[in-house]
């Protein structure tokens, strides 16, 4: 067969891995099977120049093996760049297991997923992503030290939902003082999809400080619940793109901005917590240049998790990571300044400074 007239398309079925357009040199793909819990599991580690791979393991239920392999490389490549640019001597990595978090999550399942971890030896540590909870995390701590996020009884950070949260936040506040002329959101019409534990903790935020919050969510009780809570208005139509608000946060999964929903955004603003917001980051990020919407990178802004997580190794307090969360305000402001300056994408401006560090390794 010649290679040379193979299309991309077909030539990353016969090299699912290396042929992965995500795959971006990934030092290391770990593919975890244990027949007698259920266990599928994979673990990428994208890089560790400037430290252990970190970052958390998601449990979501795939439509196919292929499309977990590209969940994670994609995370965890982002997560070589959500370390570098907060400046944690961090390397990047994730993992995804294969099932439904509702129905096949069993302790005995993440106590193995957790022998995985360990038989890596500390190059990956995990953390609490989709499908996680806390108590998952203290379960793999049963079996192995590298994790984190574990329950503040056992010493660690616990949930990093809220921190995450409060990163992202100061992201909004940013992109909005850049765009709007003021970080005050009082009347400012926010979109918040997707209303998980994040999520949820931006519509607080918001809403406490006069924005007009609009929530959209596939989980219709969690919507109702909100609504009620912080007094934000339902939009069900999945279909949001086009609606009339000022700041479009995606909290959900990514890919969010592509061929088909950019040129409906109305919003001035996109800033939010999901991963990989961008479904091509050099064409998209240039669009959203173009038309003027101020993007806040997204493994810019949710940085605070792995601010939080972090802590636990490096060994500070809570003050320290309130601190550091909070100086994603100035990095993001740093980042749309470069941005005119260079007259390059936002992503690229971010993605540039992260990339200088991890090639310095220091």
């Amino acid at each position: 067969m010649n290679t040379d007239i193979i299309e991309a398309k077909d030539l990353a079925k016969i090299n699912p891995v290396f042929g992965n357009f995500s795959f971006d040199n990934h030092e290391q793909v770990v593919f975890c099977n244990d027949k007698e819990t259920g266990l599928k599991a994979i673990i990428g580690i994208h890089n560790t120049n400037l430290g252990p791979a970190l970052g958390g393991t998601r449990m979501w239920n795939y439509k196919n093996e292929a499309e977990a392999l590209q969940d994670v490389l994609r995370l965890s490549r982002g997560m070589s760049y959500k370390a570098a640019i907060t400046g944690l001597k961090l390397g990047g990595g994730k993992a995804v297991i294969i099932g439904d978090a509702k129905t096949q999550k069993t302790d005995a399942l993440m106590r193995k997923f957790g022998e995985f971890v360990h038989s890596l030896g500390g190059k990956y540590i995990t953390a609490e992503d989709v499908g996680m909870e806390t108590r998952d995390m203290d379960i793999v701590n049963d079996v192995t030290p590298y994790v984190t996020g574990i329950s503040e009884s056992r010493g660690g950070a616990g949930n990093p939902s809220p921190v995450t949260a409060y990163g992202v936040f100061m992201g909004i506040k940013a992109a909005s003082k850049y765009k709007f002329g003021t970080d005050n959101l009082s009347g400012k019409k926010i979109l918040v999809q997707g209303i998980g534990h994040v999520g949820e903790s931006i519509v607080e935020m918001a809403a406490k400080e006069g924005a007009k919050v609009i929530i959209n969510d596939i989980n219709k009780e969690q919507l109702e619940r909100v609504s009620k809570k912080y007094g934000a208005t339902i939009h069900h139509d999945l279909d949001i793109y086009g609606l009339d608000v000022d700041i479009y946060a995606p909290c959900a999964l990514g890919a969010t901005i592509n061929d088909d929903t950019i040129n409906r955004i109305k919003a001035q603003v996109i800033a939010g917590a999901a991963n990989n917001q961008l479904q091509d980051e050099v064409k998209h990020g240039r669009l959203l240049k173009e038309k003027g919407i101020a993007y806040a990178p997204d493994f810019l802004i949710n940085a605070g998790g792995i601010i939080n997580v972090y802590a636990e190794i490096a060994k500070y307090d809570r003050s320290e990571i309130i601190k550091q969360t909070e100086n994603i305000f100035n990095t993001t402001l740093e980042i749309f300044k470069l941005s005119d300056e260079k007259q390059i994408s936002t992503h690229q401006a971010a993605f540039n400074i992260a990339q200088a560090r991890i090639d310095a390794k220091k």
